[in-house]
């Protein structure tokens, strides 16, 4: 397919993990794909891997988001809400202002703002809206009430555009992973990276890939169908407290 003729995506939260999957898989399935993050460098190399467009953003500011979205192009079918994150995991005694404050801002209002910037190009293009949110936007756990309640959020947001959105040609999907080894969990514990590796010990967790190739498949369905969303989690975890550590799963 040529370069005028291709589908444009947008990935936000590209640098790493999920996005930068996202992007190659979606690169791979024909689509030019604009890649937004914080992390240049690894943006730009990205870029030229997959042949696409690095354009910094961060979603929690404002203007950065308004200026990703004035540079993307105007024929714009996918758009991929990806950028999000954890911080900390205290319980709510504990709890630390700038922790949920970045939390709500990343996961939730950065979400909201470059979903209302592209949402006109969208409605043009038949396009259509992936979320990646998480099944803490399904479920409660100890120490988890800030990133759960933003994610809890992000999923209402999805299915409210899903509401919002009836009777466009517009779709609507929402990603849930579960257990991913990806950068999240060093993030959260704020680069504690031995933490954060026991996370995924004693089972196999999902890996980027595996998510990329859900999104992969959601978008690739006929106009007609709209896969709502996508529940996914290693055979291990049945939920995000009952995981089957050491089981050999």
């Amino acid at each position: 397919m040529s370069g005028a003729r291709r589908k444009v995506a947008v990935v936000t939260g590209a640098s790493s993990g999920i996005g930068a999957a996202t992007a190659r898989a979606l690169a791979d399935a024909g689509y030019r794909v604009v890649v937004g993050a914080r992390r240049v460098d690894r943006l730009e190399a990205l870029a030229r891997e997959i042949g696409g467009i690095a354009l910094p953003l961060d979603v929690t500011d404002a203007v950065s988001v308004t200026e990703f979205c004035n540079a993307v192009p105007e024929r714009l079918h996918l758009l991929v809400n990806n950028a999000g994150g954890a911080q900390g995991l205290e319980p709510v005694a504990q709890a630390k202002d700038e922790d949920w404050a970045w939390m709500y801002q990343a996961n939730v209002l950065g979400l909201m703002r470059v979903t209302r910037a592209l949402l006109p190009r969208l409605e043009a293009g038949r396009g259509h809206i992936v979320n990646v949110t998480s099944i803490a936007g399904r479920e409660v756990y100890p120490g988890g009430a800030g990133y759960t309640a933003a994610k809890h959020a992000a999923v209402a947001v999805t299915r409210t555009l899903r509401l919002e959105l009836s009777g466009t040609p517009v779709r609507v999907t929402d990603i849930a992973p579960g257990l991913v080894e990806t950068e999240f969990s060093v993030v959260r514990f704020k680069g504690d990276s031995e933490r954060a590796a026991k996370v995924y010990q004693g089972l196999t967790p999902l890996t980027a890939e595996d998510i990329a190739d859900c999104v992969v498949w959601a978008v690739t369905r006929p106009a007609h169908v709209n896969i709502d969303e996508i529940v996914v989690k290693p055979v291990a975890q049945a939920s995000a407290t009952v995981v089957a550590r050491g089981a050999g799963l």
